[in-house]
């Protein structure tokens, strides 16, 4: 019975302290072209919101604009920033600045035209949204349905406690 419960423990451990990984130094280009070290992002001791999506990606888009619909009371509320991070190739990168725009998000939006950011963090299927505190990925989701993003902020608001 000893046993079992170790096992239980070892494996409690390992599954809290699985999504504990520091920000991997990967190099990411702005909408205006510059390079951006994402390894350096820091939000002031407050939350970072990570959503890796595409211009392809309706699920993507309807998360992304969701959350627009409730950020800035999110950012009021918690202090919290969004990095959206754009997987779309060399092909259809050129859609983006003009999505975003037309749109109208608030957000920085990144490009990893490479994937490099989307393997380092073992992305495989957008959207996939992550929730970053203090350099650590705290929780992580896969997909969107409606109402997801009730279940981002209270994660965000969990790591503030």
């Amino acid at each position: 019975m000893k046993v079992f419960y170790a096992f239980i423990l070892l494996f409690v451990f390992s599954t809290a302290t699985a999504q504990q990984k520091d920000l991997p130094a990967v190099t990411l280009t702005d909408l205006d072209g510059k390079k951006v070290d994402f390894s350096s992002f820091a939000n002031e001791e407050k939350p970072i919101i990570v959503s890796f999506w595409a211009t392809w990606c309706g699920p993507c888009l309807k998360e992304l604009a969701a959350i627009n619909d409730v950020y800035s009371d999110w950012q009021k509320e918690t202090g919290v920033k969004l990095v959206a991070v754009s997987i779309d190739d060399a092909k259809s990168v050129k859609r983006v600045k003009p999505l975003v725009n037309g749109k109208g998000w608030d957000y920085t939006v990144l490009l990893d035209t490479n994937h490099d950011l989307k393997r380092a963090m073992n992305v495989v299927n957008v959207p996939f949204t992550a929730v970053l505190y203090k350099g650590k990925v705290v929780y992580k989701h896969t997909s969107y349905t409606p109402g997801v993003e009730k279940e981002l902020i209270k994660q965000v608001k969990a790591v503030l406690k």
